[in-house]
């Protein structure tokens, strides 16, 4: 068994892999870079190398510098978690070259299914069924789009050594191919060193269903069954469960032993997962299931396999990279219960699910289940990498049970004051066509309206708000008179001859005025009266948490109100590169036009024009580094 094990990761998933490697027995090595100097990853670890800058191309993507610690440290293996390197077929044989243990799949087995292309035609051969589309040399502009038009609108864009959701674009028109082209080389480029592209036919209802692999070096491969990872925006997975909803055995049967026969197909070895496209405009069938391309490396969405199946996967990688043969055989694998997971990211839902950076100052873990995270209060959300801040894992006996702790575990989430998407996981997993299975990667979408609408305070809430704000000491309304309780607690009270209801008037986030129509009588009920749980209450304001939703609350308006910056004004949303200005100054535009482009956090946002109007001021320069809040284009409105 290996002795000593580093980490070639950071955050959720290093966190992950000590825990194991602990309970083990194995000594864990943590690198860092300058960003993660505090990180919790670090903290956990045995022991931490430094390994460079904040950036990840020059720290987390050095694989030199990642080896360079394995030996300093004395560590025996290298696991390189998900993302970054972990699928870096150099890097895998670097490491195996300096006489580290690589806990992952062969140099070769990486090569054979990390080009989309070139594994779609691996499977093939491997009688495995693979969707139409282009897969060949031949990059121009003006021959894919022949290509595309060939398929068949919709088609996909899809980075052949893309994955995680990068470099990949639909693309519903032949006029809107182009720039869909160009954008996605661009990401390609710049996440994968990589700007070569597949084409292939976009299903209408896609589902979107994988299933879970293992291999060991002595010829043994079993799958541990299927997971609905569907439920995406821009391809990015948000809620995934195991097993998929409406899958029969025999349809389980063919998907899973068509997986099984992929991963026989290049010798695998250690922890890998199958994807799989379905047309879910009808039951599932294996007729209607294709292959999409092969994940060599643990999946993000890993736990919700382990909780229906008991299996730790990181113990079988450590296993499996020690030597030994499969724990299990495919007959004592079983389904038990159901499992869902949901992604918990530094974002806000209402704006375009822009990431958000800054201090966890209140972060406290009130789910029902796991709680897989890397940060802890306190900490903070870095820009320059991946904005999850958990995973949220439940269990149930079925669907709906587990569906249901999912709920309350996003409702009942304590986070402030960096934006999250956690009252819109809650609205994902309450909506009637998701409690009824109907889940399609085109699901966020067509119910986007609904569920990332500003969320709003209960009356209710505002009650309590109200009187707690007044309680800590506020000026009561004149209705009110301040009396002494028998046990000599200064309490609010009322005159007889006052009107029973008042009007309280609060601030909502700093912006909106709100009048809450307040009963005097709960007021006065308020004897011994405790803050409900959640509630942080300073100095006149207040952060109240409802629905996984965080409100903060004052009482006056706050300082400077009023001066604001102007509403056409498109500020930067977070530190990052322009890399495409789409308008020139005196142009005019309407709302919902784009106007730019920015990389940050690993993806590309696009800022568009609040309104009808004209470009009054152009700032942004493309290629030019941006900070947060910074000001990037000003718009007038039109007369």
């Amino acid at each position: 068994m290996i002795q000593s094990l580093l980490i070639a990761n950071r955050g959720e998933i290093a966190c992950r892999i000590i825990r194991t490697a602990r309970r083990m027995g194995i000594r864990t090595v943590a690198v860092y870079s300058d960003a993660d100097a505090q990180a919790l990853h670090v903290r956990m670890a045995d022991q931490a190398v430094h390994i460079g800058p904040a950036p990840a191309r020059e720290s987390y993507l050095v694989g030199e510098k990642i080896i360079a610690a394995a030996k300093a440290s004395g560590a025996e293996a290298v696991h390189p978690g998900y993302g970054f390197l972990s699928e870096n077929a150099d890097f895998a044989r670097a490491v195996i070259d300096a006489g580290l243990v690589w806990v992952g799949p062969s140099p070769a087995s990486i090569e054979a299914m990390g080009l989309k292309d070139a594994a779609k035609a691996l499977m093939q051969a491997a009688g495995v069924p693979v969707t139409p589309g282009y897969m060949g040399e031949r990059q121009d502009a003006d021959f894919l789009a022949e290509q595309a038009a060939q398929i068949g609108y919709p088609v996909l864009i899809k980075a052949v050594a893309g994955g995680g959701g990068k470099g990949m674009r639909l693309v519903e028109a032949a006029a809107d191919f182009a720039d869909a082209l160009a954008s996605c080389q661009r990401e390609a480029l710049a996440s994968f060193g990589n700007a070569h592209v597949l084409i292939e036919k976009y299903i209408q209802r896609p589902r979107h269903i994988e299933v879970q692999v293992f291999g060991d070096s002595h010829g043994n491969v079993v799958h541990l069954f299927e997971r609905d990872c569907s439920l995406q925006r821009r391809h990015q997975k948000v809620i995934e469960e195991a097993p998929a909803p409406g899958m029969d055995a025999a349809t389980r049967e063919a998907i899973c032993a068509a997986a099984v026969r992929a991963a026989k197909a290049v010798d695998y070895v250690g922890a890998g997962t199958i994807e799989f496209i379905a047309d879910g405009s009808a039951a599932l069938s294996a007729e209607r299931i294709w292959f999409m391309e092969m994940n060599t490396r643990l999946q993000v969405e890993h736990p919700v396999t382990e909780e229906i199946t008991g299996v730790d996967l990181v113990e079988w990688q450590l296993r499996v990279a020690s030597g030994e043969a499969l724990p299990l055989r495919q007959e004592d694998l079983r389904i038990n219960g159901w499992a869902m997971e949901a992604r918990l990211y530094a974002e806000d839902p209402a704006r375009g699910f822009l990431p958000s950076i800054g201090a966890l100052d209140v972060l406290a873990d009130e789910t029902e289940g796991r709680f897989e995270t890397g940060v802890e209060e306190g900490d903070a959300i870095s820009p320059f990498y991946d904005p999850m801040i958990a995973k949220l894992v439940t269990h149930g006996a079925c669907r709906d049970e587990a569906r249901a702790k999912l709920a309350r575990s996003c409702g009942a989430l304590l986070c402030h004051p960096v934006r999250h998407n956690a009252w819109f996981l809650k609205r994902l997993c309450e909506h009637p066509a998701f409690a009824a299975g109907e889940v399609t990667t085109g699901f966020i979408e067509a119910y986007s309206a609904d569920l990332t609408a500003l969320p709003q305070p209960s009356q209710l809430l505002l009650q309590e708000v109200a009187e707690a704000l007044i309680l800590d000491g506020g000026t009561p309304p004149a209705e009110w008179r301040a009396r002494e309780s028998d046990m000599g607690l200064g309490l609010i009270g009322f005159r007889l001859n006052a009107p029973r209801r008042t009007t309280v008037n609060l601030w909502l986030d700093g912006e909106t005025p709100l009048a809450v129509d307040y009963d005097l009588d709960l007021y006065d009920s308020a004897v011994g009266y405790e803050v409900s749980a959640g509630a942080v209450i300073e100095h006149g304001e207040a952060v109240y948490f409802e629905d996984g939703a965080a409100f903060t609350f004052s009482l006056r308006p706050p300082a400077g109100h009023g001066h604001h910056a102007h509403d056409g004004d498109i500020l930067s949303p977070m530190p990052g590169r322009i890399i495409a200005v789409e308008v020139s100054a005196g142009q005019a535009v309407t709302k919902g036009q784009k106007l730019l482009t920015l990389e940050a956090m690993k993806m590309e946002h696009t800022l568009t024009a609040p309104f009808d109007g004209v470009v009054a001021e152009l700032a942004a320069v493309p290629g030019a580094q941006v900070q947060v809040e910074a000001l990037l284009a000003r718009i007038e409105a039109g007369e």
